[in-house]
């Protein structure tokens, strides 16, 4: 079987969301939530790819019998009403003033910026939303599935704190706890070298940043905080993402291979994520 990309990608695309829908302080209906046997809300299963796949979607050839499929790429996309429970949210980061021509000339110049074009790790938050979450009393277990290779993320939920002599990383030290049926993900001691978000959105060592994962009917609903004093007049919360359960297995992403960085002759944004 062989797999290719129909992929159509607009300026407009690549633009920051501004229609995203508004706010809401009104929680989340918790009256049917499932919960585990220590009484948190259940956020065990697997959820729609929130990589941001093709937009004009799969293309499969199998034995010579072509099939196009569509992608849903809601999971990756702000969500379009309003979500129980979701935290105020603006469209895009406040930078700095004198930070602002570089985030324009990573975003410019993305394909030849991004390392992740170039196999590179996202790191979080940039990386989305779980693939896969296993819940247990104590801790819960994120999986992914990513070109840049397939990550995971033990977070503990017993109350202990951040490790105190870890080495930076791209997915960040994570510990979590429960704010009523809300998931918190607490993440700090970060590289400097990922984006937290696609239009050039760098970030130093002081990044910390604020996961939260809560039911919102039979979906997922994802939102995060990004704080960082170094580059950001203030802290940036995103707006929230609806994830849908998916019955696609986890599957092991093959080799990252790039060979297209030294053919580029312009600007084209990868627009991959």
């Amino acid at each position: 079987m062989r797999l290719n990309f129909v992929c159509v990608v607009t300026t407009a695309a690549l633009l920051p969301v501004l229609g995203a829908a508004q706010p809401t302080n009104k929680p989340a209906n918790t009256a049917s939530v499932k919960r585990t046997a220590d009484g948190h809300a259940d956020l065990s299963g697997v959820w729609a790819f929130g990589i941001d796949l093709p937009p004009g979607g799969l293309k499969s050839e199998v034995n010579g019998a072509v099939a196009i499929k569509t992608v849903d790429q809601s999971a990756r996309r702000p969500a379009k009403t309003a979500v129980p429970g979701a935290m105020p949210f603006t469209a895009t980061p406040s930078y700095k003033p004198e930070y602002l021509a570089k985030v324009k000339d990573l975003s410019d110049h993305e394909s030849k910026t991004d390392e992740v074009f170039y196999c590179g790790k996202p790191g979080i938050p940039r990386i989305g939303s779980p693939r896969k979450i296993v819940q247990t009393p104590g801790e819960v277990i994120f999986f992914y599935e990513d070109i840049s290779g397939d990550p995971y993320r033990i977070i503990p939920t017993d109350g202990r704190p951040h490790r105190a002599n870890g080495n930076p990383s791209y997915y960040g030290d994570s510990v979590g706890h429960w704010e009523g049926d809300t998931l918190v993900v607490d993440v700090t001691n970060f590289v400097d070298s990922t984006w937290f978000g696609e239009d050039g959105y760098f970030h130093s060592d002081a990044m910390h940043v604020t996961e939260r994962l809560w039911r919102n009917g039979e979906n997922l609903a994802y939102q995060f905080t990004v704080d960082d004093p170094k580059v950001l007049t203030a802290a940036w919360t995103a707006p929230p993402r609806v994830i849908k359960p998916s019955n696609d297995p986890l599957e092991e992403s093959p080799r990252c291979a790039e060979t297209d960085g030294s053919r580029l002759t312009n600007n084209d944004h990868h627009g991959q994520r």
